[in-house]
């Protein structure tokens, strides 16, 4: 994809903390990346799209653009022309292609994030070769994707796949979607920091050093490298959304049957502390279990890049072939 006649495709992520922009190769590779901060949900859309577009032409190094893809974390609408809602940035029904083409001046193709990292699973990862898959995606919330023969079923608004706004606890933890009791406020990042902060009043941890005693600055990153020491506050925080990424699976898996379950984002960056307990609730929990082929549930091949790589693929679809 990069070697395109008339210079780099980058592929860009963007969801509720971060902006991660990549040239990327015909390969999946990622060959130069840049990153923003995303300025969050309660400043103006043209706050976001500067972060976005700083993060492209940085991540482009001077080279022209021949096309860039874009992976949204939000409602993004069948034509791939508007980020419809975005529960954790202020887009609404924004017409974020038309507004990317004419300030960088390239062809733009948009999707929702999970689905941009479902089909570089499928192309490059975990679901390569697989009839039918699940993608979680774990980050700020909870995206997702299902895929169909390396194919994304998009659905009739162009909007399946919202598993994180499932609701599992009526009258629930409030979402930042306007509902409560949303699957992503029991697993996700924002879940893990949640579940630490509390549990920090109940037992020591190296959290409140990390923190310097202030339960409010406690970040994912800090509950991450405390669990890799071992300290049990982490753990347990660790435990808890990995239950419940394992319970939501289960209800995933019974309606769909897909052969794997790939888990994205970056809260699987933990590894086996989020992975183990999601396994075990997904066999406990799971209708018919001891009856059925249980699917693997698997780490993303590419991790953090899925989304940005997916995002690039777009492009390479759209482009006539010589």
């Amino acid at each position: 994809m990069s070697g395109m006649s008339e210079g780099v495709v980058v592929g860009v992520d963007i969801g509720g903390t971060k902006v991660l922009a990549g040239v990327v190769g015909a390969d999946g590779t990622v060959s130069r990346a840049a990153r923003r901060t995303t300025p969050g949900r309660r400043v103006v859309a043209g706050q976001v799209e500067d972060a976005l577009v700083a993060a492209v032409l940085d991540a482009a190094g001077g080279s022209p653009l021949a096309g860039l893809g874009v992976a949204a974390a939000g409602f993004v609408d069948s034509r791939g022309e508007r980020v419809m809602f975005a529960p954790h940035l202020p887009w609404q029904g924004e017409p974020l292609r038309d507004l990317l083409e004419a300030r960088l001046g390239c062809p733009v193709r948009l999707d929702n994030d999970a689905n941009c990292a479902a089909r570089a699973e499928a192309h490059h990862g975990a679901a390569g070769g697989a009839s039918s898959a699940l993608m979680i995606t774990m980050g700020t919330g909870i995206g997702g994707a299902v895929l169909v023969g390396g194919e994304v079923l998009r659905g009739a608004n162009g909007m399946a796949g919202e598993f994180g706004h499932m609701q599992v606890v009526p009258d629930g933890q409030p979402c930042e979607c306007g509902r409560r009791g949303c699957w992503e406020q029991y697993s996700s990042g924002n879940a893990l920091v949640r579940n630490a902060r509390a549990l920090m009043a109940e037992q020591p941890s190296v959290l409140s050093d990390m923190s310097g005693g202030h339960p409010d600055r406690v970040t994912g990153p800090m509950v991450t490298a405390a669990a890799e020491e071992g300290d049990l506050v982490a753990r347990r925080a660790f435990a808890s959304v990995g239950d419940w990424l394992g319970v939501g699976a289960a209800n995933l898996v019974a309606a769909l049957d897909p052969e794997v379950v790939v888990i994205g984002g970056g809260v699987s960056a933990a590894g086996a502390k989020l992975l183990d307990p999601a396994r075990a609730a997904l066999r406990r929990t799971l209708v018919g279990a001891a009856h059925r082929s249980v699917p693997a549930l698997v780490a993303a091949r590419l991790g953090p890049e899925a989304g940005m790589v997916g995002a690039a693929l777009l492009v390479a679809r759209s482009q006539p072939r010589g």
